[in-house]
């Protein structure tokens, strides 16, 4: 897989997480502002991404399409959101195919 296919995949994957992304409401000790501000912060990121794959820069894309899955999965694991990454999803799927 080239480097402009795997950024592609990457960005694929987090623009669907950040459709189906849930908020949890009753989130112990985090504010739903800051919670929201850090969506906002991978969103702004996977733009980016989008950006530097449309110029040719694949590098700076993937590193940019990896700042919003790290943003993405630090607040599934603090439980302020829900969502599946789409590759997680597709394993589980062929798992229940058998």
């Amino acid at each position: 897989m080239s480097l402009e296919e795997l950024v592609s995949k990457y960005i694929a994957s987090a623009e669907q997480a950040l459709c189906e992304l849930k908020l949890v409401e009753s989130s112990p000790c985090l504010f739903k502002d800051s919670v929201q501000t850090v969506i906002e912060s991978a969103k702004a990121y996977l733009q980016d991404a989008k950006y530097y794959r449309d110029s040719k820069r694949f590098e700076v894309s993937l590193a940019s399409v990896a700042y919003c899955e790290g943003l993405l999965d630090a607040l599934k694991m603090l439980g302020a959101v829900k969502f599946e990454w789409s590759a997680r999803r597709e394993k589980s799927q062929v798992k229940s195919e058998r």
